[in-house]
């Protein structure tokens, strides 16, 4: 009985699909600073739950890549801030516009901050790859 509850259990804890993603950054202004990376689900992209992965890494070159190992089957999208000076934030003008790079997944062309649905794609079992325009 005890072996057959022990099969069952495994059974149970067969992983979801998931798939590795890539994501280029291009058109980054500068190679000062750090990008911050995060992959969301719409509550972590409404700022309600914590991202569902997140890198910080520095520019390199032309196309700067990274990669997000074995995400879980799902929709997300991808936020990423280009911290020019280094202190840790999108900084912004007066009236609240950036004036460091920044992109969304599916690169919209947008004059305010883009909704979930506009930068959403869904990851299955199959790797992925994604371009993000910095702006």
């Amino acid at each position: 009985m005890a072996p057959f509850a022990l099969i069952a259990t495994g059974a149970l804890a067969a992983p979801l699909q998931a798939a590795d993603l890539t994501v280029s950054l291009h058109d980054a202004r500068t190679q000062d600073g750090r990008f911050q990376v995060a992959l969301v689900d719409a509550g972590g992209y409404a700022g309600s739950a914590a991202p569902v992965a997140a890198r910080e890494l520095a520019p390199a070159g032309a196309v700067t890549r990274v990669t997000f190992d074995g995400v879980p089957a799902g929709r997300y999208a991808l936020m990423v801030i280009h911290d020019e000076n280094g202190n840790g934030t999108l900084d912004t003008n007066l009236v609240g516009m950036p004036v460091e790079g920044y992109g969304f997944s599916n690169n919209p062309r947008v004059t305010r901050k883009p909704t979930f649905e506009e930068a959403a794609f869904d990851v299955g079992a199959d790797a992925l790859a994604l371009d993000v325009s910095i702006r």
